[in-house]
């Protein structure tokens, strides 16, 4: 069944791109400039034949949880170094950069001991510390998210206990302060000799179905002290106990694991050169790496395994674009985009020939929009492409930064970083969770992104005119401000210093 639906789809898609435009006076679109043979043939391939669920459960069982900088990331490099080959694309190899730490994940186990007695379900961030061998126990006590200046004015009352984070009244800073400042919090915790913090990503609850959910708790930051995400259910339970007066005892027991200085990891690179214009480059990828609770199918199986469907999906129709087309599966992606940063830095002597970046990483579900990464003068120019695709779906097109994903290095380079949005209501479930399996992943579904990926990244490589040169940084430093990006940036050391100086100069005077 899968067979026909895809070619049905394929059929849809091909005449989708064989509407005739009505506005000869608007921006060009693949019925106009010349793309359109080549997008019908990309669609058969990417359609009828697709690979891309093929190389997502190699993936997935074959290789499993790619931990950036362990031996399963490492395995999975070498993995997707072979597909690249496999394929024919060019120019294939690794790319290696250095983590600034290593981190394993070690047991961590929770028991309620009072009111009632009974096992509790925890899992530890990622790049967090232990208990004492054998753990400790201690009471709950609450700390509230929304005032963590008033929290910290007495951190001692944490000596000994178990910090539970809640959120209560109205938040007196901004969720991108607070999540900044919530660092701040776990690095005194850690010098009062808390036992351990509940709370996942500054500190929100799990969203259900007894799962938890790990993740990083800032760029490329580690703390001493354990900190764990709880299941919604049972975090409710200690906080209602807490409500009543009860007073919880727990006892934890995390054992995780630092490497004692940096360790390797690599982005995995292939290109389809372009046949006039080889020096322009499109970056097309996704994170290859993972969290380890599962096997990293959603997060980001599925972008890493649609970019190798694009690539494959191209190469098979024959179709050599204007441009070189340069997949990445980047890595280091959950620790703070550390992959895709040091692409941008390793590159930067070639930045002004690249066109931007095309990126899928939000979840599971059909893409249901293109974010230009701040660049509004794209949007119009854009609108065409997207309108081709009408009769598989609405795709809308607008110029949101995604400062999630690997978008953002190369927005902040004045460069679409173009996010494939998706529609995913599951994500919630499997995002950084122990549902995140290659049963959360419609094989149909994958095969649509894929195929979208490779069209849009073909046509961006092959239009006549170019599609993106590269911002300057005043330009650049005035779209993320106006995007709102800078206070994120600036709360975790991201904001340049060239951009500071930018602002500085352009500051009014006193």
């Amino acid at each position: 069944m899968r067979k026909i639906f895809g070619g049905i789809a394929a059929v849809t898609l091909v005449a989708a791109l064989a509407v005739p435009a009505e506005d000869k006076s608007a921006p060009k679109g693949p019925n106009e400039d010349g793309t359109k043979p080549a997008l019908v043939r990309i669609a058969g391939e990417g359609m009828l034949d697709s690979h891309a669920f093929q190389y997502l459960t190699e993936l997935s069982d074959d290789v499993g949880a790619r931990l950036t900088g362990s031996p399963q990331a490492h395995r999975a490099v070498e993995w997707g170094v072979a597909k690249m080959r496999a394929m024919g694309l060019e120019n294939v190899h690794a790319e290696q950069w250095q983590l600034w730490r290593g981190w394993t994940r070690g047991a961590a186990q929770a028991e309620l001991l009072t009111p009632i007695r009974r096992p509790l379900h925890v899992d530890a961030m990622g790049w967090t510390g232990s208990t004492a061998a054998g753990g400790a126990d201690g009471e709950v006590v609450t700390v509230n998210m929304f005032d963590l200046d008033g929290e910290m004015k007495n951190m001692t009352r944490f000596s000994g206990k178990v910090a539970l984070v809640v959120t209560r009244g109205e938040p007196n800073k901004s969720s991108i302060q607070m999540f900044a400042q919530f660092g701040d919090f776990l690095r005194a915790a850690g010098k009062v000799g808390a036992i351990a913090v509940i709370g996942g990503q500054g500190g929100g609850t799990a969203a259900g179905m007894n799962l938890t959910h790990t993740g990083i708790l800032g760029f490329d930051a580690d703390f001493a002290v354990p900190v764990v995400s709880m299941t919604a259910e049972d975090q409710g339970q200690l906080e209602r106990y807490i409500a009543r007066g009860l007073g919880p005892r727990v006892h934890f027991n995390v054992q995780n694991t630092f490497s004692s200085g940096p360790v390797e990891s690599a982005n995995v690179v292939g290109e389809i050169r372009g046949r006039e214009n080889p020096e322009q480059v499109l970056v097309v990828g996704g994170h290859l790496d993972s969290w380890d609770l599962s096997e990293g199918a959603t997060d980001n199986g599925m972008g890493s395994s649609c970019a190798l469907g694009a690539a494959d999906a191209i190469m098979r129709s024959g179709m050599r674009p204007r441009r070189t087309i340069r997949f990445v599966l980047f890595t280091g992606e959950e620790q703070g985009l550390d992959g895709s940063f040091a692409y941008v830095k390793q590159h930067q002597a070639e930045m002004a020939n690249h066109l931007g970046s095309l990126i899928l990483d939000n979840g599971q579900g059909p893409v249901r929009s293109f974010q230009l990464g701040g660049r509004d003068d794209l949007v119009e120019a854009f609108k065409p492409f997207a309108s081709a695709l009408a009769e598989i779906r609405e795709v809308k097109v607008d110029d949101k930064v995604e400062d999630g994903t690997d978008t953002l290095p190369f927005s902040m380079a004045g460069l679409p970083g173009i996010n494939m949005d998706q529609d995913s209501p599951e994500y919630k479930f499997t995002h950084h969770s122990a549902a995140d399996a290659l049963e959360a992943v419609k094989p149909d579904v994958l095969a649509q992104d894929a195929t979208l990926m490779a069209l849009t990244a073909y046509w961006i490589a092959d239009r006549p005119e170019r599609f993106a040169s590269p911002w300057s940084a005043e330009k650049t430093v005035k779209m993320l401000v106006g995007q709102h990006e800078d206070a994120m940036l600036k709360a975790f050391g991201l904001w340049p210093k060239a951009y500071a100086d930018i602002e500085k100069k352009d500051a009014p005077p006193n």
